[in-house]
């Protein structure tokens, strides 16, 4: 079974409250074996909307990802992520 890449591009608009959701946020995810890849750090925008913080986190599969992101302990740290961002979310599958 392939491993997933969860793919976020996000505009903080409130600092405090992401801040909550990302403290919240990290436990959840590695809670369903997700391993952080990127989270925030430098980038270039070659195309696309930019969004300036950028999160890439590896999973053991695309179905545990999706199980990640509809959890209990995830939902509860994305609550303080609305309103308090703009973002954009995906998983996609990675090559064998």
């Amino acid at each position: 079974m392939p491993t997933a890449l969860w793919i976020a591009h996000v505009q903080v608009t409130d600092a405090e409250a992401y801040g909550r959701y990302a403290k919240e946020a990290g436990p959840a995810i590695a809670a369903h074996g997700g391993v952080f890849l990127a989270r925030g750090g430098r980038y270039v925008q070659l195309e696309g909307n930019d969004r300036p913080r950028n999160v890439v986190a590896r999973f053991p599969s695309l179905e545990k990802a999706v199980e990640c992101y509809h959890s209990p302990a995830y939902q509860a740290a994305l609550a303080h992520a609305k309103g308090a961002s703009v973002r954009d979310l995906m998983v996609v599958e990675e090559v064998e």
